[in-house]
């Protein structure tokens, strides 16, 4: 049941500008938000008896994984990040970089989504950010059943096609 009085952290979860309130989620774990806190007893439906917790970690992949899936993306994330991500990722053990370009804020039943892409030479950015957030916000709302209150999109650079591939694990310097 929603509230109608105002409080410091807004009505879903997140300040004004952004910061997400966690205060809700006593007993998750710190960068995990609590999306469905269920009923307990006998008398319940067993789908309603509970806690579910998504980390932030798993809202980035999943919006990652949407943004890369829409054609004229190349990549995600600034040209620094991407190259300290592409040794990351070299290590064994090292993260998948589905995260990487990708900063999320999630309150109790929102999230906000910022995004740095790489687009290819020659489409329609404008296009490819519309799709980027249809398609990023159709599969964190079936995913997680937060509702996406904003993707923010910006494009670091252009790849031109012959462009060597910085996530080819050569350094420049040695």
């Amino acid at each position: 049941m929603t509230s109608t009085s105002s409080t410091a952290a807004g009505r879903d979860g997140l300040i004004p500008g952004g910061v997400a309130d966690r205060s809700a989620t006593a007993g998750a774990a710190a960068g995990t938000t609590a999306v469905g806190s269920g009923a307990t007893g006998p008398d319940e439906p067993a789908a309603t008896r509970g806690t579910t917790t998504i980390a932030d970690g798993v809202v980035e992949k999943i919006a990652g994984m949407a943004a890369r899936e829409v054609p004229g993306v190349h990549d995600l994330g600034a040209g620094f990040a991407r190259t300290i991500g592409a040794v990351r990722d070299r290590v064994p053990g090292g993260r998948t970089g589905l995260g990487r370009g990708v900063k999320v804020e999630v309150g109790q039943r929102q999230t906000a989504v910022d995004l740095d892409i790489v687009v290819e030479y020659g489409v329609p950015i404008q296009e490819v950010a519309a799709e980027i957030r249809e398609n990023v916000v159709s599969a964190l709302e079936r995913m997680t059943g937060l509702e996406v209150v904003e993707v923010n999109i910006a494009v670091d650079d252009v790849h031109l096609p012959g462009e060597p591939e910085e996530a080819d694990g050569e350094a420049r310097v040695r």
